[in-house]
């Protein structure tokens, strides 16, 4: 296979153009610092924004949880793998995001993908923000519905696809509620009122929003502003802000039902252990308790992108804690990844087709397990490793 389909030589262009990824060995917690391939860094590319990943509580909840419910779940939520931990969860993230309900989803790219195709399919239409996720993305083209692109942010050619789409039995506008390569936000009150005016539902994956935006880190579709009708179908995620893992979609009792009986993804797999929604419970209830960490972020933010502008670096216009440095050329963005990491800063390199030709990036994220000291150090080795580049 590997000489009949031209897998080397397919390895080898990869390679070449300075596109080919590479792992890393992690060899500690999630942190400020990790220990990566034996060397300890700082860790400036996890999503664990608000510092929860290794909180010692939750890791606490996470083993307890282990010692009551064990390892594993054993089946799907609707054969034996659905427990009260599982349930309990539900209810909480449900009262979190002020809907009526909520299901848990064993990964978000599942959560993302089994919401659309559980309500689309041939004769409706989809409309998605081009720089959408993958996932939300790979949903709406599988969905056997029609697909319409909508250019970044743009409510006008939104508008315009809807009118010109009037005819389609269901319309479901998608969009990212902060953006993950770019760090920018949907324009979520615009977006609402467009998909209103059109009769379109509205679904938003806020998976980089829920436990940094909003108050006591709701989220970026906030209840207090944006209820169930504005947002009929919200996507969150618990591993990132959340510090934990898997993912859920929050809404009406009829949206829940219908999804557990048709999203496939799931329906057709193993729920996610009863402990990793015992840690979730723990750790949600610090992200609405601890409202300092929100505003450290929020300081340590503002201290990146005034020292990143007095180097003159190209940042995209983000307040959120992701912070993406345009470097343009493929190569060129991986060596100042190599360089920072030289200078004792662990920062990937994003490249296409993850981002558009052109654009490929070192995406920085920020967390509040970061202090004032790290973001100036992290300033200094930009500075440093930019000429070397």
């Amino acid at each position: 296979m590997t000489e009949s389909w031209g897998i080397r030589a397919w390895l080898a262009d990869l390679e070449e153009q300075g596109m080919y990824r590479r792992r890393r060995v992690v060899e500690s917690p999630q942190s400020r610092e990790i220990v990566v391939d034996g060397r300890r860094l700082l860790n400036f590319c996890s999503n664990d924004y608000l510092g929860l990943a290794g909180d010692p509580r939750v890791a606490e909840a996470f083993a307890a949880g282990a010692r009551r419910w064990g390892t594993g779940s054993g089946a799907s939520h609707l054969i034996c793998g659905h427990t009260a931990a599982h349930h309990e969860l539900e209810d909480a993230l449900a009262d979190f995001t002020g809907r009526p309900r909520a299901l848990l989803f064993s990964t978000g790219y599942s959560a993302n993908m089994g919401a659309i195709n559980g309500l689309l399919t041939e004769g409706d239409a989809v409309f998605e923000d081009r720089l959408n996720h993958a996932s939300l993305l790979d949903g709406g083209w599988i969905s056997r519905a029609n697909f319409h692109w909508f250019e970044h942010r743009d409510l006008e050619d939104l508008d315009r696809q809807l009118g010109e789409n009037a005819d389609a039995r269901r319309k479901l506008v998608v969009s990212d509620g902060i953006f993950s390569m770019d760090g920018d936000a949907c324009r979520l009150p615009e977006t609402v009122a467009v998909a209103r005016r059109h009769g379109a539902a509205l679904m938003i994956d806020d998976a980089h929003g829920i436990g940094v935006q909003g108050r006591e880190g709701r989220g970026l579709v906030d209840p207090d502003r944006f209820d169930v009708e504005a947002v009929p179908v919200l996507i969150g995620t618990l591993g990132k802000a959340i510090g934990t893992f898997g993912a859920f979609v929050a809404g009406s009792e009829d949206l829940v039902e219908l999804l557990i009986q048709k999203a496939r993804s799931y329906v057709f797999t193993t729920a996610l252990p009863s402990a990793v929604a015992v840690a979730s419970l723990a750790s949600l209830e610090i992200v609405r308790r601890e409202e300092w960490r929100r505003e450290k972020l929020a300081d340590l933010v503002a201290r990146f992108r005034a020292g990143a502008d007095s180097l003159g670096l190209e940042l995209l216009p983000s307040s959120s804690p992701i912070q993406p440095v345009i470097v343009g050329d493929p190569g060129r963005a991986v060596a100042f990844s190599q360089a920072l990491e030289d200078r004792g800063c662990l920062i990937s390199a994003i490249r296409p087709p993850t981002v558009a030709e052109g654009t490929s990036r070192l995406r920085i994220t920020l967390t509040a397990g970061h202090d004032e000291a790290d973001i100036d150090r992290l300033i200094e080795a930009l500075g440093s490793a930019r000429g070397t580049v």
